[in-house]
Formats: structure tokens, C-alpha cells, sequence
């Protein structure tokens, strides 16, 4: 399987070089951190990627690249399925950390990330949703938002079961452009990759919890992603299910649990080499 994505190459050289703070409504690291060079490994097949930037220190919100926030490029998501699923996938990045994270007892910090992806990626999405004949969605985000500030453990379960629904729905509306859904699944699962390694990164540069937090929920929907058509994609392409799938592994053991570990000493270098090689496999 060979899937052309002209970026790829530049991104893992960015990574390399500066572990730039990929798209995370953290931005705890300031423009600085997610600067310019911060690039979403998630790319359009036809162009380049959209530029991520961090966002204002403080403001919990992943800053506005040329590509859109968090490097999605918006204008792409349309018409190929690598940029729409990647939008989709941060939203459930989202979802799942939200979950986890009021299941930890900590509510205030499920709200905020349930309500994240709503200014991320959901708003910029709409133009494509609607060409794609997807409904809106983005209300039961506010909703789940709502319940885990107020709400039970139920509410919260409820509430994230109709983001996954609805996610799951708006994939099934997805853009056709001949890609196979191996190399689509691969693709998406490499820019969540990507994004977790990132924020890693900046997680270890600071005692904030909110990019931590953030990597989790990149790590997890990197994982459930790559499952979902992981025999598809060792069929079509060995050399990138391994990759992938050491990558995947890398990232279980730096995000353990929801919770911060004390200590985040996870080999920064060895996340690099190994987003690298997904990269490179790619």
C-alpha cells in the first residue's frame, strides 16, 4: 500500500527537530511551543498540510494554524478522507478523554474537554458536514458538557455514547476518493500518533494536566482507530502494521492511565523514532 501524502516527510523532520505542540486544546506551552513548525501529521494527498499552532498560554484552546485549528485543513475535508476522519478522530480524542477523566473523579476538566472540539475542529467542519449531508452534531458535545459538570456517572456514559453514534455516523458519510479504508484508517491513526507524541512533549515541559490529558485521549483514539481495520491494514502494507502497532504500544506506556503519572519519563526519543517510522512507512 503506498499512500502519497506530500507532507508526511516534512512533518516527521518538524517532529524530529522541535516535537512541536500538534493540534491540543492545552496550549499551556504558548506560541512558542505549537509554533509554526507544529505541523498535523494529518495532510490532504493533494497538498500540503494546515499549519497548528499553540495557542495562547492559559486559554486551553489549540491556536489557529494556516490549515486550520490543530493543522486541520478544513478546506480539504470535503473531498479527502484521510483530513475528514482526522477532524472526526480529534473530536473522539476528545470524547474519550472527557469520559475517562470524570470516571477520575475530575468533572471540571471533563467538561472542558467535552466542550473543546466544538471551536477545534466541529465549527470549521460545518461546510463539509453539510455537503456531506451530516446533521449536526455538535450540541451533544455541550450536552455531554453539561452532564459531566452536573450529571451522574450515567449521564456522562449516555451523553458519550450519542458522540460516538454520531461520530460513527458522520465517518459514514466520509468522502470516496479511491483511497482503500486500510490507508484511510493508517492515515488517521498516524496523525493521532502524531498529536500524542506532541503533546507528550510539551506535558513534559510542565505540571499542567491539560496536555497530559490531551495526549491521552490522542493515544486512545489513535488505538481504537488502528483496530478497527488493523488485519486490513497488515494485508495490505506489514511494514506499516508493525510500525503502527510499536508506535501504539510506545503510547500505552507513556499515557498509563488518565490520571498524570507523578513522573513522565517515557523516552521522548524513542516516541520521535517511532512516529518517524510510522512516517516513513507511510
Amino acid at each position: 500500500m503506498k499512500v502519497e501524502l506530500k507532507s508526511w516527510t516534512k512533518l516527521g523532520l518538524a517532529t524530529a527537530l522541535v516535537g512541536a505542540g500538534l493540534a491540543g486544546c492545552a496550549g499551556e506551552g504558548g506560541e512558542g511551543e505549537g509554533g509554526e513548525n507544529g505541523e498535523s501529521a494529518q495532510t490532504s494527498q493533494t497538498g500540503e498540510a494546515g499549519e497548528g499552532e499553540g495557542g495562547e498560554s492559559g486559554e486551553g484552546e489549540g491556536g489557529e494554524g494556516e490549515g486550520g485549528e490543530g493543522g486541520v485543513a478544513f478546506d480539504q475535508a470535503a473531498s479527502d478522507p484521510i483530513v475528514y476522519g482526522s477532524a472526526l478522530a480529534v473530536a473522539e480524542a476528545h470524547a474519550i478523554a472527557a469520559k475517562d477523566a470524570f470516571a477520575a473523579g475530575k468533572s471540571a476538566e471533563a467538561g472542558e474537554m467535552f466542550a473543546h472540539p466544538v471551536s477545534e475542529v466541529l465549527a470549521d467542519m460545518d461546510p463539509a458536514f453539510k455537503e456531506l449531508g451530516v446533521d449536526d452534531f455538535k450540541p451533544l458535545f455541550g450536552e455531554a458538557s453539561a452532564a459531566a459538570l452536573n450529571g451522574t456517572e450515567a449521564d456522562v456514559t449516555a451523553k458519550f455514547d450519542a458522540i460516538l453514534a454520531a461520530l460513527r455516523g458522520a465517518a459514514a458519510k466520509a468522502p470516496d476518493n479511491g483511497t482503500s479504508d486500510a490507508a484511510i484508517t493508517a492515515g488517521i491513526t498516524a496523525d493521532q500518533i502524531e498529536r500524542a507524541i506532541a503533546m507528550y512533549k510539551q506535558a513534559a515541559g510542565t505540571e499542567d494536566y491539560a496536555p497530559y490529558l490531551d495526549g491521552y485521549g490522542y493515544s486512545k483514539a489513535a488505538a481504537v482507530t488502528f483496530e478497527s481495520k488493523a488485519a486490513e491494514i497488515k494485508s495490505e502494507d506489514g511494514d506499516l502494521h508493525t510500525a503502527l502497532s510499536e508506535a501504539l504500544t510506545l503510547l500505552a506506556k507513556a499515557y498509563p492511565s488518565v490520571e498524570r503519572p507523578d513522573a513522565l519519563n517515557a523516552n521522548q526519543g524513542a516516541l520521535t523514532a517511532a512516529g518517524s517510522k510510522v512516517l516513513l512507512a507511510l
